[in-house]
């Protein structure tokens, strides 16, 4: 019985202070597993935040549809006539100024004449 009080009442030695590799001083020897019970919680959280941001990315792509619904594109909103029409005028050119020298040359118009006022009687 002498033993037993003895052992009990001495300062505990640098190997009983280590279980389980864990020292005595830290609280709590499962402290880096503990995410583990809160894991439901935390995947719930992080779903939730890629919903948002689908949520975000689908309201952010419509807004930019509509925005381009707004805008004129002749090639997407005129008629396929129309489009055919626009590219030959887009490849019209304005002459090097001698063939509207000839075509001055030949003009029976009056360049003395009033100017033409629409609704004017002369």
């Amino acid at each position: 019985s002498e033993l037993t009080s003895t052992t009990a009442s001495s300062p505990k030695s640098k190997e009983d202070q280590v279980v389980n590799g864990h020292d005595e001083k830290e609280n709590n020897p499962f402290a880096e597993y503990m995410w583990m019970e809160n894991e439901e919680d935390f995947n719930r959280q992080v779903e939730e935040e890629l919903q948002e941001q689908e949520f975000l990315d689908r309201c952010f792509q419509e807004m930019l549809e509509e925005e381009d619904q707004d805008w004129f594109i002749p090639s997407r909103d005129l008629p396929q006539g129309v489009g055919q029409l626009q590219q030959q005028l887009n490849g019209l050119s304005v002459g090097d100024g001698h063939s509207s020298e000839d075509i001055l040359s030949k003009s029976n118009l009056n360049p003395d004449a009033k100017e033409f006022v629409p609704g004017v009687k002369y």
